[in-house]
């Protein structure tokens, strides 16, 4: 069985079990559903990546008042824009649409039942539900060892139907946006713990020496650090479910851009500590630290830190 189909069993068996039917951000329970989120990562990154996404659906879902999923269905959102080929839309009569291109990105492109999917339209860009099994995945567009079992290909639409869901640059307008970016934090943060169960691990059952030791209370304080700004990050968001404020996305950033770096310390301080020891002999944490090395790239490194730069000189500091 293949990463991908073992990863599908998983996620099909969390779906129907209701493990991924999560609290919507800002309803009070934000900081259980960021906890799930995190414990699904510590155990398999490309399941958690599919479970996000899906939890991710749901809630936008919810807030701009789409079709309602249908029980067992799994849900996937294929945004990203990255330069090269994409998906247009065109208005089909009697509130239809229909959508051709290629989306590239595409987690879940055979596991998913349905997606929501971003187009670009003549009035701006848009989000469509689709169903998946009209789509065509393109075999062999992820050919990558991380996040092999996450399933993520490009996926072309030949004339597909579409619904439209919500008016046009509603995506990434609505309060949930942001929100929904303190959810791959979250992801980011479960996988960082997971990869550093390894070192753990080591030290609790052997003399690693006090360089090995050294690494593990900074990875302690870092982890720390990341979970303490999460659970700050939930208590903001059920005060503002609505973001009046405007503080989703300068806080969306700072939490990203923390967490992302406290988990790429995590994964240099555990192979410093360990060598090359568990990479060769451990099957589940080489693929952990190869899974979170990919899914810590949807944090966009300097673009992400410059955009946060440019929040604070406009809004202030805080600090």
């Amino acid at each position: 069985m293949s990463p991908w189909q073992e990863t599908a069993r998983a996620f099909s068996t969390a779906v129907e079990s209701g493990r991924v039917d999560l609290p919507l951000p800002g309803s009070g329970a934000t900081l259980e559903r960021l906890s799930a989120l995190a414990d699904l990562a510590g155990e398999d990154l490309s399941l958690a990546r599919l479970g996000e996404g899906h939890a991710d659906a749901i809630a936008i879902l919810a807030e701009l008042g789409g079709p309602s999923p249908q029980p067992g269905s799994r849900w996937g959102v294929w945004a990203a824009n990255p330069p090269g080929p994409n998906v247009t839309a065109e208005p089909c009569g009697g509130g239809t649409w229909v959508l051709r291109g290629t989306k590239q990105y595409c987690s879940g492109a055979r596991i998913c039942t349905h997606a929501l999917v971003t187009a670009a339209a003549a009035d701006g860009q848009r989000l469509f539900a689709v169903r998946v099994a009209e789509l065509q995945p393109r075999d062999g567009t992820w050919p990558a060892t991380g996040m092999a079992g996450s399933d993520t290909l490009d996926v072309g639409f030949p004339w597909v139907v579409a619904d439209p869901v919500g008016p046009p640059d509603c995506y990434t307008e609505r309060p949930g946006f942001s929100h929904g970016g303190v959810g791959v934090a979250a992801c980011w943060y479960g996988g960082a713990r997971g990869v550093a169960r390894a070192l753990l691990g080591a030290a609790t059952k052997r003399d690693v020496g006090p360089h090995a030791l050294a690494h593990l209370g900074a990875v302690d304080i870092g982890l720390r650090t990341a979970w303490a700004a999460l659970a700050t990050a939930a208590r903001e968001i059920d005060a503002d479910p609505e973001d009046l404020r405007g503080d989703g996305p300068l806080r969306a950033l700072r939490v990203r851009a923390l967490t992302e770096a406290v988990a790429t310390d995590v994964l240099a301080r555990t192979g410093r500590a360990l060598g090359a020891a568990p990479l060769g002999h451990d099957e589940a944490h080489s693929r952990a630290v190869a899974d979170l090395t990919v899914y810590l790239r949807q944090h966009h490194a300097e673009r992400d830190l410059a955009r946060l730069g440019e929040l604070i000189a406009e809004c202030g500091a805080g600090w």
